[in-house]
């Protein structure tokens, strides 16, 4: 079973830094660093959709708040490009002092310029990947606009990006307009994936031709068609993690394994996505579901957890009847199954034992389509009750819940 722990280190000013680290269901085959977007945080998206999609493929990933952001401690006023590539040394330290060093590093947008600093400081790198990264990070500076004129003229100002209202100070200016990117790029020892949008609005797709004709082999690019600067639709993230992680195994991982990680028969794994306030990922065995709330409780990304129990009866029955039918030779053509669910108080149910409280209802509609007599129907619809999870959901269930170590 994937997991997720909470964790704490210290970062560049000393301020307390909140990370998660995402692991997968058996022993980590890598360790992987992923630094979030310019003012965005560890629980984006991005980041959080591709740092537990990457868990599937048995790297471990560390996504951390850089210093005033998210859930880190310290002021964000007080931060700088330096001091952002410090965070990324620290937490690398972290992860060396108490797992495994990393062996890939990730960043998206500015948080890739970062890691393309980092990675000199970080003897262990074998593989560094940017998403929608700036060739410089100065880049930044067009963002602000005329801010940074003000900035330079009073020495700090308040600035609104993406929604948010963050100080930045004339220090913050000077420190990213003096980094010698390019040279780090050119000096970098590890294999490079540089992944970019051409429809990239924010950090032009050039930024990336820069990166690559920079950097040393080996080295690729990926195009990420259609995808917006912060991956806000999931299939995108899903693309770009898919994409990591068959890229990052021939340099990351040993020869002779495979890529993805087996699946173990019969589990189901169930985990927050960060996409809404109850968005959950289910891992099926080789098989990926949605599940979440409808709106205006959740954000309907997926169907509801009754939505799934009523899909499991349903599908159950109707593979009960084709097995049957299959096995007497009956000219069963095409079975569909409708199902609703709702509650009411069992003092209304005329046919139930429980005269207290609410009583569960489904209603269950078989449609059967072939050249069938009455009698086997009839047989068809006795049958349906003797579909396993008809019979489970019948039966006393014992659930046994205890907490992952």
């Amino acid at each position: 079973m994937t997991g997720s722990e909470r964790l704490e280190f210290t970062g560049a000013t000393g301020a307390p830094l909140a990370a998660r680290l995402e692991l997968p269901g058996s022993q980590p085959r890598a360790y992987a660093l992923f630094a979030h977007c310019f003012t965005c945080g560890k629980d984006a998206l991005a980041a959080t959709r591709i740092s537990r999609a990457l868990t599937e493929f048995g790297i471990a990933v560390l996504r951390f708040d850089f210093t005033g952001l998210g859930g880190s401690g310290g002021d964000f006023a007080n931060t700088d490009f330096s001091s952002n590539i410090e965070d990324v040394v620290r937490a690398a330290d972290h992860l060396r002092d108490n797992r495994a060093a990393p062996t890939l590093l990730i960043g998206h947008s500015l948080g890739g310029a970062a890691v393309l600093a980092a990675a000199g400081h970080v003897p262990e790198v074998k593989a560094v990947a940017t998403i929608a990264a700036p060739a410089d990070p100065a880049h930044v500076l067009k963002l602000l606009g005329p801010v940074s004129e003000k900035i330079q003229r009073r020495g700090e100002a308040e600035v609104s990006l993406a929604g948010r209202s963050f100080r930045i100070r004339r220090g913050f200016l000077d420190d990213i307009a003096a980094q010698p990117q390019a040279e780090r790029i050119a000096g970098l020892g590890a294999a490079l994936l540089v992944l970019h949008s051409p429809a990239d609005d924010i950090v032009g797709v050039d930024n990336a031709r820069r990166i690559f004709e920079t950097a040393r082999h080996p080295k690729s690019f990926v195009a990420v068609d259609g995808a917006d600067h912060l991956l806000t639709r999931s299939d995108d993230a899903d693309y770009v993690a898919s994409l990591l992680a068959a890229w990052a195994s021939r340099y990351v991982f040993e020869r002779g394994t495979t890529t993805r990680q087996p699946p173990e028969e019969g589990l189901v794994t169930v985990a927050e996505t960060g996409d809404g306030p109850f968005a959950q990922r289910i891992v099926a065995g080789r098989h990926v579901l949605a599940a979440d709330e409808p709106r205006p409780i959740g954000a309907d990304t997926g169907p509801s957890p009754y939505d799934l129990l009523l899909a499991a009866l349903g599908s159950c029955t109707s593979m009960t009847l084709r097995m049957y039918a299959t096995r007497k030779r009956w000219p069963l053509q095409r079975v569909s199954v409708s199902l609703r669910h709702w509650r009411s108080h069992a003092k209304d149910c005329v046919h139930c034992e429980t005269r207290t409280g609410m009583v569960e209802h489904i209603e269950r509609v078989i449609r059967i389509e072939g050249e069938l007599d009455a009698a086997q129907r009839q047989r068809l619809l006795e049958i349906a009750d003797k579909c396993p999870v008809h019979r489970t959901l019948r039966s006393e269930v014992v659930v046994e819940t205890t907490e992952a170590g």
